[in-house]
């Protein structure tokens, strides 16, 4: 069986970077062979919020190898040369690509290495391979949509799977029900419902904001209730000494902080990135809401300061049980169908490498997003978008992936070398029978 220097699960922007910047190094005189697997059958970046008008909250500079390397091939301002479209795009003189747009930069990015990733595959197991009491290779099980099992080895990992959907616990005994459903199927479940008389929304941040413009203009007469626990929706802050925390080297600071510092630098930032709209669009939403009074007919509400306390299914709907925090009264409504924009866990990689748990502890990773392991386990693992705790707010956006996935891939080359130097130094064989 074929080894590869490194595998990775998931094939979004993190491990196109990552290949990206490999391929570079190639280029280099380094030369790592990689190998992808994307259970996702084709290439598609967050494919269920690709709504009307909606546009990137981060720069396009921010893409993903512009950080790293500014001639690179890969770079936003090269793709639009290449489809010819860099002129226009001048003449927008905008810093914030639509979402579609970017999306299609990605997906160009992603075509270059259709030969090194397999789609359609979920990986489901991750096995260590022994040589005597070292673990020196990873065994990655995957299937695919025909149920067929795939094994490949590994002498390195990487991980960058994403978030999961965050349920709240009122709608966990609603798993199944259709007319729930979390905002990374917002496109796909929403055609289920082309005559709603009443939707809820419940979330405060970007994609609730989007969602619920998005059901108003998508629908004449249907009411829509966004639902929150806040007091009220407040803007991200993008104000240029905030944004700061979004730089590279605002990484190194956060990391050599202590485990209180980190704690507090992320809460002090928290709407930097979360439970935080563009402005613009909550200026849309409040538009919205006073042509409302204007015309005395109100067809959407805005539920601040609730609370779903509980969700029931019934015959004719979903009934909530909410809690109104200002005045502590509770009351019942019912709706056809429930958007939940609550948010994505970054926590699924420990399911995946469960196996391994004896070796990882408490998943602590270093500052090259490696997982710190025993002495004898010798495969590098690497973690992408779920460092927040250890690396800052930037882990999980595009901010600092170009930057990041060089100091992976530099990680990786010292790991291959020191692998090259102890099976030199014992005689053992670079093939694995």
């Amino acid at each position: 069986m074929k080894v590869y220097d490194l595998i990775g699960i998931g094939f979004g922007p993190s491990n196109i970077a990552l290949a990206i910047t490999l391929q570079e190094k190639k280029q280099a005189g380094y030369n790592i062979e990689s190998f992808f697997i994307e259970k996702q059958p084709s290439f598609a970046w967050h494919a269920n919020m690709m709504l009307n008008n909606a546009h990137m909250q981060v720069s396009f500079l921010k893409d993903l190898a512009t950080m790293r390397n500014p001639s690179s091939h890969f770079t936003f301002i090269n793709y639009l040369h290449q489809k010819n479209r860099l002129q226009d795009f001048i003449n927008l003189k905008t810093f914030f690509p639509s979402r579609h747009e970017f999306n299609d930069y990605l997906s160009w990015a992603a075509s270059h290495f259709d030969h090194c990733c397999a789609y359609g595959e979920e990986v489901i197991e991750i096995l260590p391979e022994k040589r005597g009491e070292e673990t020196v290779l990873l065994r990655i099980r995957s299937r695919d949509s025909e149920q067929i099992m795939h094994e490949r080895l590994a002498r390195n990992l990487v991980i960058s799977i994403g978030g999961q959907p965050r349920i709240p616990d009122s709608f966990l005994s609603l798993k199944g029900d259709p007319r729930v459903f979390h905002s990374s199927s917002y496109l796909q479940e929403i055609k289920q419902f082309p005559s709603a008389n009443r939707i809820a929304v419940v979330g405060g941040g970007q994609s609730a904001a989007e969602i619920f413009m998005d059901l108003h203009d998508r629908f004449q007469t249907t009411q829509v209730d966004l639902i929150m626990r806040a007091r009220s929706i407040k803007p991200s802050d993008d104000s240029p000494f905030v944004n700061e925390i979004f730089n590279a080297d605002f990484t190194d600071f956060v990391f050599n902080s202590s485990e209180q510092d980190r704690a507090e630098i992320l809460n002090d930032f928290w709407h930097t990135n979360y439970a935080a709209p563009d402005l613009v669009l909550i200026e849309q939403i409040f538009n919205v809401l006073y042509r409302q009074k204007v015309s005395g007919s109100e067809r959407h509400r805005f539920l601040r300061r609730h609370e779903v306390r509980q969700a029931l299914s019934l015959q004719e709907g979903i009934q909530f049980v909410l809690h109104d925090m200002n005045t502590h009264c509770e009351r019942t409504e019912t709706y056809e169908a429930v958007v939940l924009a609550t948010g994505y866990h970054r926590d699924h990689h420990k399911s995946l490498l469960a196996p391994l748990t004896p070796y990882f502890g408490d998943f602590t990773v270093d500052r090259q997003y490696r997982l710190c392991s025993t002495p004898n386990f010798k495969p590098a693992v690497f973690l992408q978008g779920a460092c927040e705790s250890s690396h800052g707010l930037s882990d999980t956006l595009l901010s600092v992936t170009a930057v990041r996935t060089n100091e992976i891939a530099q990680a990786l080359m010292n790991n291959s070398n020191q692998t090259s130097v102890m099976q030199a130094k014992r005689g053992i064989s670079t093939a694995f029978a």
